[in-house]
């Protein structure tokens, strides 16, 4: 990715990275990595496990240190002479890092050392208001549930008002249900404080509902830069199409601006004449019809999942089946032909890249 300069304003971005390099001996964590992350936004590093997400956070916060490149805060440069706590950073990680020894208070005021007791106990007391935990002051760490753990780290990091609050995973260690609810508190608090956050995920569901902007990374670098609607819609390679979700992979050539699929002619999206391209659709643009009607298909298999039922579509000339939502009324069952209709636009991609 190319770095350019953003047009900020009168104040210099909140965070900016550019050209951020760390390689641990052989391996090279971090390759040219450069964003700029303004005052006030969310912006999830999202990737796979080892693509160095965590590995960028920490040299944001001090905790390792870049090989190449510039980090700057409000404008200012960052490297190993400034120290983790000099930086004005909040940290919050995955398995939240209570004192055990200490109270829910103690922990609060932890890193308000800087202010009198008066104003510590404020800001701390204030803090546990916001996350709806100011009750538990005299309650220690091993007597809260998972969720109400989460949400003393979170009054913690942001006790102190930092200029950028960074997340590691901070939902992970969660039960499904807790973690929808404490997750959406959460970002809930941060868009009320106007916290400019960067968080890192391997959940694109948890980037796209609550982030203003996503960088996708890979391998150590960043591969694509923009809001959920940008990263779903308008992917750069197949490889970002598919981590956002499911799609059904039709190989085809070039005729006449057209590509030949199994869904019928579909637009080229330029591509050259002849030129070998992949045709993807996402489940959600194809809408079941009755046989007859547009592309032929069958049943294959049929999964009940609650609310909706999943039903498994064979087409011919498409390699695998894909997964199509239904009514958990519908009647459909293994071994029933079904139509397919297209109600939106192929992704398009060169067969030569991934």
């Amino acid at each position: 990715m190319n770095f350019q300069a953003a047009d900020a304003g009168p104040e210099p971005p909140r965070l900016e990275l550019v050209g951020v390099g760390r390689r641990f001996g052989t391996v090279q964590a971090l390759e040219g990595v450069s964003l700029v992350v303004r005052a006030g936004e969310i912006v999830a590093l999202l990737g796979d496990s080892g693509c160095g997400k965590s590995t960028l956070l920490r040299v944001v916060a001090g905790l390792e240190f870049a090989d190449a490149g510039a980090v700057r805060l409000d404008g200012r440069p960052v490297d190993a002479s400034v120290p983790p706590e000099a930086r004005g950073i909040g940290l919050m990680f995955q398995d939240y890092a209570l004192f055990p020894h200490l109270t829910v208070g103690e922990n609060v005021r932890f890193g308000l050392s800087g202010r009198s007791r008066t104003e510590a106990r404020a800001i701390a007391a204030g803090r546990l208001e916001q996350v709806g935990l100011a009750k538990r002051t005299e309650s220690y760490p091993a007597t809260l549930s998972g969720g109400e753990g989460q949400r003393v780290a979170l009054a913690r990091a942001l006790a102190p008002g930092p200029r950028i609050l960074l997340l590691d995973e901070p939902f992970s260690n969660l039960d499904r249900r807790t973690r929808d609810r404490v997750r959406a508190d959460t970002f809930g608090l941060l868009r009320e404080t106007g916290t400019t956050t960067l968080l890192v995920t391997h959940d694109p569901e948890e980037a796209l509902a609550f982030c203003d902007r996503i960088a996708l990374m890979r391998s150590g670098r960043i591969v694509q830069v923009g809001t959920g609607e940008d990263l779903y819609e308008r992917p750069n390679s197949r490889f970002a199409a598919r981590f956002f979700g499911d799609l059904v992979e039709m190989p085809a050539r070039c005729r006449r601006g057209n590509l030949e699929t199994p869904f019928g002619l579909l637009d080229a999206g330029g591509a050259p004449e002849g030129a070998n391209r992949l045709a993807c659709l996402r489940p959600e643009t194809i809408r079941l019809a009755e046989p007859g009607h547009g592309t032929p298909g069958r049943v294959v298999r049929r999964s009940f999942l609650g609310a909706t039922v999943a039903l498994e579509i064979a087409v011919d000339g498409i390699a695998a089946p894909f997964s199509l939502a239904a009514h958990p009324d519908d009647p459909m069952r293994p071994g029933d032909p079904v139509g397919l209709v297209l109600r939106g636009s192929p992704l398009i991609f060169d067969l030569a890249r991934d």
